[in-house]
């Protein structure tokens, strides 16, 4: 069985964080949520610097960030990620509640893999995440080698 990796989620709001893990727990999914409050520690964490250097080995399963974030925003984190070598593979789902269209194009043109814009009705906000959540980390295949897969 392939070793599990976490999902890292990057969320500056306190109430969408709540919802967003309480949503991921109703999912029952075994990965570890790793949280980023801002776009630097998701730089660190996943870049292993910083506050993160010595982290345990393993890239996350897939990325959930925010695009509105302090310090350094989602798409910077996007373009940093996906111009690097090792990190590009990783799986990166926008979600934002920007509805703003160039946000959208821009984030295509950087790389990322899915663009979600958060309900703001409490129900349909669970629901977009309960499915982001499993098909993610259930369904969706990883490209040969990739050691970013895995949940329960």
């Amino acid at each position: 069985m392939p070793e599990l990796r976490p999902i890292l989620l990057v969320e500056d709001s306190p109430r969408d964080l709540e919802l967003t893990l309480t949503a991921l727990e109703k999912c029952q999914l075994a990965n570890e949520i790793v949280i980023a409050r801002d776009g630097a520690e998701a730089i660190d964490y996943l870049f292993s610097t910083g506050t993160h250097t010595g982290r345990n080995a393993g890239d996350p399963t897939v990325v959930l960030l925010d695009l509105k974030l302090p310090k350094i925003d989602g798409l910077e984190v996007l373009e940093r990620v996906k111009k690097d070598e090792k990190l590009r593979h990783i799986p990166i789902v926008m979600l934002t509640s920007s509805r703003e269209e160039q946000d959208l194009v821009q984030s295509y043109e950087l790389g990322v893999n899915a663009f979600v814009v958060k309900p703001v009705e409490f129900n349909e906000f669970f629901k977009a995440i309960q499915d982001l959540g499993v098909f993610w980390a259930l369904l969706n295949e990883p490209p040969p080698g990739y050691q970013g897969h895995g949940a329960i």
